[in-house]
């Protein structure tokens, strides 16, 4: 691999998804220093390495699809392997979270942040049962407005979420609840799977969510997933728009 840029995909499991999105940015800087991986760095009085993360995951969520794009140093870095690169990373990575894969990334190669047009989420909910919630999604999924309150700058203002709710079903009940999956888009702005449960009625209340998927949208409106790497490029998860 001797582009000048990496692509990494990890995993968040267990106790380590209630870290903050800025303490998973730390910690992988300090994975990337135990790794020795020559990460170059911003000019100036104070340093950084250049690092960029996709989006955010919101805390106490998991995830098998997390990504980060990391810039190498070309006089520290003159090529670096996947396969040991993604072994070093694990081995440097807190309990909980593992480097799945990495590539090298082509010039020009839009950031993580604005090429994510969706993801796919498994929600947990509890106030239904299997039958029930799948009447409440129906009837949300027919209407053309799906209507919820969001806070901008100590204010709340009503969005309509419709247009960015691309798919989802109900899988059917678990233990504590009942389990979804949802296709959810994130432009202009990201719909949260507790908003998704909102809107329905009567509404659900969140137990857990787990990313499946982030999805980059493609010519001919195909999809991909950031990292293409053959044992992760799975197909979607199923739901039905």
């Amino acid at each position: 691999m001797t582009s000048s840029r990496v692509r990494i995909r990890f995993s968040k499991h267990g106790k380590v998804r209630f870290t903050s999105h800025r303490d998973v940015a730390r910690i992988w800087e300090r994975a990337l220093r135990r790794a020795r991986v020559g990460v170059a760095y911003s000019a100036g009085f104070n340093p950084r390495p250049k690092i960029a993360f996709g989006l955010a995951l919101s805390t106490g969520y998991s995830s098998d699809a997390e990504y980060l794009d990391v810039e190498l140093d070309p006089d520290r870095e003159a090529g670096v392997d996947a396969e040991n690169l993604v072994a070093a990373l694990t081995a440097s990575l807190p309990a909980g979270m593992t480097a799945l894969a990495a590539a090298g990334l082509a010039g020009g190669e839009p950031s993580l942040q604005h090429a994510v047009t969706s993801c796919t989420w498994r929600i947990d909910a509890a106030g239904a049962d299997a039958v029930e919630a799948s009447e409440a999604l129906e009837r949300a999924l027919a209407r053309s407005e799906l209507l919820v309150q969001r806070e901008r700058k100590g204010r709340l203002d009503t969005d309509d979420i419709r247009p960015a709710v691309l798919a989802a079903e109900v899988q059917g009940d678990i233990t504590d609840g009942v389990r979804l999956i949802a296709e959810l888009g994130t432009k202009p702005r990201a719909v949260r799977p507790p908003e998704l449960l909102a809107s329905l009625d009567p509404p659900l209340s969140i137990l857990r969510a787990h990313r499946l998927h982030q999805w980059i949208a493609t010519d001919g409106l195909q999809r991909r997933e950031p990292l293409a790497v053959a044992e992760l490029s799975v197909a979607g998860a199923g739901v039905a728009p």
